[in-house]
């Protein structure tokens, strides 16, 4: 029985969790048991979801399973390309330079702010009236 090597990790962005599982193959990325044609119809969230791919020169190189929870399209790609880059980085250290300086190791942490009580929003008020 062969062992295939598999390394895994972790990506969020905003309420989105990616698992990322990362196996040497030919270059196929599943997202949800889906194609990624099929998952992300947008050419430009393809394009960023394999930016650490494209940065360290291992685009073909790998199978990749990504489960993805929570969030909406955009903050999931977010979340699955640091996902990517944190496997790359299990696979081979030495790439954390070239990932670094691509900021693909760094966690966006924008979030929605919280709406206030008393207020309409997060930032919007009521309209103030003086009589």
């Amino acid at each position: 029985m062969t062992e295939t090597v598999q390394f895994r990790a972790t990506g969020r962005r905003k309420t989105a969790i990616a698992r990322v599982y990362l196996k040497p193959g030919d270059g196929k990325l599943i997202l949800n048991r889906r194609s990624l044609e099929d998952y992300v119809p947008s050419e430009a969230l393809r394009v960023e979801l394999q930016q650490p791919l494209v940065a360290t020169e291992t685009a073909g190189k790998f199978d990749i399973l990504i489960l993805l929870r929570g969030g909406g399209l955009h903050g999931q790609v977010g979340a699955a390309r640091l996902g990517i880059a944190r496997a790359l980085l299990a696979f081979n250290p030495e790439l954390r330079s070239q990932l670094r300086k691509g900021g693909f190791l760094t966690r966006d942490s924008r979030a929605k702010e919280r709406k206030k009580y008393g207020q309409k929003g997060a930032r919007k008020r009521f309209q103030f009236s003086k009589r």
